[in-house]
């Protein structure tokens, strides 16, 4: 479907509202999934620390595993239909455990599998979802839709988890997860109502499926703007999980505060995205959207070190200040970042430039959970925070470096 809306239409096309329909509904599950399911490991099941670890690998485990060849196969396949079938497998998968669960056949092992399958369908959701939106709305208000979305689902993330925990706690585990299982259901169902979207049309590289991957993967790497932005964002999800791997021993270890505080503190994150979110497009509008991906980062460069310095007393909030910092810089570059890469990326080559970003940005969180153990372990809790501290100062010098290539009004 070739969007027709102007820029100037106060109103979103059909096909968005349902987008945004199913999206909101399915952040909301995927919060509740994520108390409920490590809540019923523990609970129900008596998992060990290292088997709710390995469930929480194998839910982004996927990334990695398929994360490159998505690409391919969502440019091949109308996306409407990659959604819904997305959105339909996890129904299945979610409501699979609360039915084990009341028939008490329910299982460690089971939990690992559909944890995993889970992350197979969310692959493909996410790259869809990210690679429709321009056929959808037109990229002239990528910015502008991107922006809702993201807004969205950082209001989401900052009430999602608190919901959740009542869910789980008012109705048990099984029940959140049957929960769970309707809004994907219902998002499956939104998605279905958009007017089919065929596959891209252009002419595939001789060569097959490997040649369709590489080229993929050269549109991201081979130059231009889209390098420099993968390693910036790349870096970000690097330095900043450095530092969210360690925060619950440094509070709850270390500083001997609740688990209570660390939600709070993990939290103000949350609000931080929103901001970012919120404030993105006007950014972009006053000082250009080249601009708009690099300043942020070289004005919140401290914010790590006061992260790093996160004590008791007036040193909390000081850090508390400077996570909002940081993830205020990160909410304003999901928006403008995904929409720059949306609207210079061709159609037939969407689903393969996403699928190489979330390849990067994925491998990139888990490359910086390991790091932070290996930190943590041999050099104290308090390194990977210093690390990571000084990795996010850096991570505005890619974009920077190459601002020439920037759209609109960079210097």
């Amino acid at each position: 479907m070739t969007a027709t809306t102007s820029v100037s239409s106060t109103r979103w096309p059909r096909a968005f509202r349902y987008v945004y329909a199913a999206s909101l509904t399915e952040s909301v599950g995927f919060q509740v999934g994520y108390l409920a399911i490590p809540v019923l490991a523990v609970v129900a099941l008596a998992a060990t620390p290292g088997q709710v670890g390995l469930l929480a690998v194998l839910g982004t485990a996927a990334f990695l595993l398929i994360g490159l060849p998505a690409g391919v196969w969502v440019d091949r396949t109308p996306r409407r239909t990659v959604l819904v079938a997305a959105g339909g497998t996890r129904a299945v998968l979610y409501a699979s455990v609360p039915l084990a669960w009341w028939a008490d056949a329910l299982t460690l092992g089971q939990l690992y599998a559909v944890v995993l399958l889970v992350g197979v369908a969310t692959v493909f959701g996410d790259v869809a979802a990210q690679s429709v939106l321009p056929e959808l709305i037109g990229r002239e208000r990528l910015v502008a839709a991107n922006s809702l979305l993201m807004t969205t689902n950082a209001v989401v993330q900052i009430g999602g988890r608190g919901l959740g925990g009542l869910l789980v706690q008012a109705l048990g585990a099984p029940f959140a997860l049957a929960l769970n299982a309707v809004t994907h259901l219902l998002a499956a169902l939104a998605l279905s109502r958009i007017r089919p979207v065929t596959a891209p049309v252009g002419k595939r590289p001789a060569g097959g499926f490997g040649r369709e991957l590489g080229e993929g993967v050269r549109h991201v790497l081979g130059g231009g703007v889209l390098r420099p932005l993968a390693v910036s964002l790349a870096g970000i999800n690097l330095t900043v999980n450095l530092m969210t791997t360690m925060l619950p021993v440094v509070f709850l270890r270390e500083l001997r505060l609740d688990a209570g505080a660390l939600g709070l503190f993990l939290g103000v994150g949350g609000v931080g995205a929103l901001l970012g979110a919120v404030t993105a497009r006007p950014l972009a509008a006053r000082i250009g959207a080249g601009r708009a991906l690099w300043l942020p980062g070289l004005l919140v460069a401290p914010a790590g070190a006061l992260v790093a310095l996160v004590d008791h007393g007036p040193w909390l909030w000081l850090a508390g200040f400077g996570w909002l910092a940081l993830a205020w810089r990160t909410g304003i570059g999901n928006v403008i970042g995904v929409s720059l890469r949306q609207r210079v990326t061709p159609d037939r080559l969407l689903g393969r430039m996403n699928a190489t970003f979330r390849f990067l940005l994925t491998g990139a969180i888990a490359v910086g959970a390991g790091l932070a153990g290996l930190l943590g372990q041999y050099a104290g809790p308090r390194a990977p925070l210093w690390v990571g501290a000084a990795g996010a100062a850096l991570t505005w010098l890619p974009l920077y470096l190459t601002r020439k290539r920037l759209p609109h009004g960079t210097d």
